[in-house]
């Protein structure tokens, strides 16, 4: 199979790397705003050259953001070539075009690196909701969180000089919002939540709280009661509906989760069938994510079909069905919560006057 690569970051020059080892892969062409010597005349500057070649099959986006990627990918699938890509931004806000205009027009969309990277977490999860009925899924889904929070745990370091620390070892972007925040975390549960669940949901429906505001006072507090914490995704669905967002939260010392160490990822499902499956390795970097995508050009070019399931109908978010203690330390005084709901959680923290405000979920 001919395929082309746009882009060649991090990601897309691990993929071209890892493509180079296999077999049944020729990487004809790759975008890039100038010329990369070693690759010669693969590179072009021009996206027509890719969309009008008819020998490319498939496009492998690892440009990263919305645009010109969601631009980009849609002329592909709109040229009928398959799209693979690890770009969590872009599935995340463009979830239920992209995959119409891949059925539209007979074509895959494959991303099974835009969450848990290297780790084959989509990939198992989209596998098992073929025979069983995921009842929810939870995890570590970002290591620069991760790196941070078990940092802290363990060396008596305020926030702010371990991020400076993640951002010097390349864990975390010169701007680490989207990390810190939450958010990345966010886009990953979405994507995670819509194929364990035939769902559509889409970012405005998982609330979200960070890792932001925590302090060396807090992680002492955790650690003297048994505690370890971690940023987790959440989402489930019962009898009553459907839950999904994204917290600190406090766990025991002896769940998986707390183990995880650096910057390293632990994904979970549990099926009606199967119990609990849980997923451990990198989540990200060159090779981890590189080998993700070309594993998907792969699964195309050996005809194995990915498409989301839908259930036919609309999956609601409803965050009040979710209840536990929380954590919450506000203007200078900590205490720890009877049962709330999530959604009553997340509204504390959004109305609450204290730009320091922390709270953590406590999983009993």
């Amino acid at each position: 199979m001919k395929i082309a690569i746009l882009g060649y970051g991090v990601v897309g020059s691990g993929a071209y790397e890892v493509a180079q080892t296999t077999d049944n892969i020729e990487v004809k062409r790759v975008l890039y705003k100038r010329p990369i010597a070693e690759l010669g005349d693969v590179v072009t500057t021009d996206y027509d050259d890719i969309l009008q070649d008819k020998e490319i099959e498939l496009v492998a986006e690892c440009i990263g953001g919305l645009h010109p990627a969601y631009e980009y990918v849609s002329a592909a699938l709109k040229s009928g070539k398959h799209v693979v890509t690890p770009n969590k931004n872009l599935v995340a806000a463009y979830w239920n075009e992209l995959h119409a205009l891949a059925n539209e027009h007979g074509v895959e969309f494959r991303y099974t690196a835009s969450a848990g990277g290297g780790i084959p977490w989509l990939f198992n999860l989209k596998r098992q909701s073929r025979i069983d009925e995921i009842l929810s899924i939870s995890g570590i889904v970002n290591g620069t969180c991760n790196y941070i929070l078990d940092t802290m745990h363990n060396e008596p370091v305020d926030f702010a000089e371990i991020l400076a620390k993640a951002q010097e070892l390349g864990y975390a972007e010169k701007d680490p919002t989207a990390d810190i925040g939450g958010f990345d975390t966010q886009r990953k549960c979405v994507i995670s939540a819509n194929l364990a669940f035939g769902a559509s949901i889409s970012e405005e429906d998982v609330p979200v709280f960070g890792i932001q505001n925590i302090t060396a006072s807090d992680i002492k507090y955790f650690n003297n009661h048994g505690y370890t914490c971690k940023l987790l995704m959440n989402a489930g669905q019962t009898e009553s509906g459907a839950y999904a967002y994204v917290e600190p939260t406090l766990i025991g010392r002896g769940a998986l989760e707390s183990a995880v160490p650096a910057n390293n990822n632990l994904i979970s499902l549990t099926g009606n069938n199967i119990g609990t499956l849980s997923f451990y390795g990198q989540g990200a970097g060159k090779y981890p994510t590189g080998t993700s995508v070309i594993q998907d050009v792969l699964d195309v070019e050996s005809g194995w079909n990915f498409s989301a399931k839908s259930k036919g109908c609309d999956i609601y978010i409803d965050n009040s069905l979710e209840s536990h203690r929380y954590y919450v330390r506000e203007n200078g005084s900590c205490k720890i919560t009877e049962a709330i709901s999530v959604a009553e959680a997340h509204n504390l923290a959004a109305e609450s006057s204290d730009e320091h405000f922390f709270m953590a979920g406590i999983r009993e």
